[in-house]
């Protein structure tokens, strides 16, 4: 059965073919990560680790592709010579997890298919169309899988609301750890590019964070060194709406000292 996506027409002994070279590339990746990221959060490795190997692997791919005699890479490369792109993507996998993959062309690629279940295959490869690959289009969806995915309740960022248009997000799980988020590139291109509306609408319904977590979080905040972004009070709501005016959304200098003032931050664990 050949499979057609775009101008990349595979049939399955082909893709198997890719998702081997692929799958060895995998563990050359994996010698590495095991040693560097043995443990995330009392889960072994590859739990939990799916951006460290799908960056890893990208890496790995790019540099062995221009010489590859790997038939499976050759495939690859042949696809790009013909126009189609390799990117590497974030988003919903299913509405259960969020993965980091790849796509080429119109084509899927996962090579750390098994770091949310261990007894999967390490690559997947499928027509994006089957994929149920989707990208994060609002805190809503986030949220939803967020909640069931990491095991935590969820509350509306007051705590540092200055910082609140960007991450507008308070996490707890069960151990009572607590962060804020979401501040990887996606989500801050997410609410950037709708000009904060997707933060002030989902903090206009999330509740409030706690007394007692937000005494831990002052206690907290007080061993930082003064930083505005972070110790500013006020309505997060008004602050997206003000940063709106500013066009903060268009700012990204503003946005890396966001960004800076975020990594100063308790994490998840800490």
């Amino acid at each position: 059965m050949n499979h057609l996506t775009g101008d990349t027409q595979w049939d399955e002994k082909q893709i198997n073919t890719i998702a081997n070279d692929l799958a060895y590339l995998r563990l050359k990746v994996d010698l590495k990560l095991a040693n560097d990221y043995p443990v995330f959060l009392d889960k072994a490795y590859p739990l939990g680790r799916c951006k460290e190997i799908r960056d890893e692997v990208f890496t790995l791919l790019q540099k062995a592709l221009p010489k590859a005699t790997e038939p499976g890479l050759v495939l690859i490369r042949e696809a790009l010579a013909k126009g189609a792109t390799l990117e590497k993507v974030w988003g919903s996998l299913r509405g259960e997890y969020f993965q980091n993959a790849m796509i080429l062309g119109d084509w899927y690629v996962d090579v750390s298919n098994d770091t949310v279940h261990p007894n999967k295959p390490r690559v997947e490869i499928l027509p994006l169309t089957q994929s149920h690959f989707s990208s994060i289009a609002s805190f809503e969806q986030f949220i939803k899988i967020a909640r069931s995915y990491w095991d935590v309740e969820v509350y509306g960022n007051d705590i540092c609301p200055a910082l609140a248009p960007f991450l507008p997000l308070i996490y707890v799980d069960r151990k009572g750890d607590s962060w804020m988020g979401e501040a990887n590139d996606d989500m801050l291109a997410m609410t950037m590019d709708s000009q904060f509306l997707l933060s002030e609408r989902i903090l206009a319904t999330l509740p409030t964070v706690p007394i007692a977590l937000r005494g831990e979080w002052d206690n907290k905040l007080s061993a930082i060194k003064a930083n505005l972004l972070i110790h500013t009070q006020g309505q997060p709501v008004d602050f997206c709406q003000a940063y709106r005016q500013k066009q903060r959304h268009l700012d990204q200098s503003f946005r890396d000292r966001v960004v800076m003032a975020y990594l100063s931050l308790p994490k998840r664990g800490c």
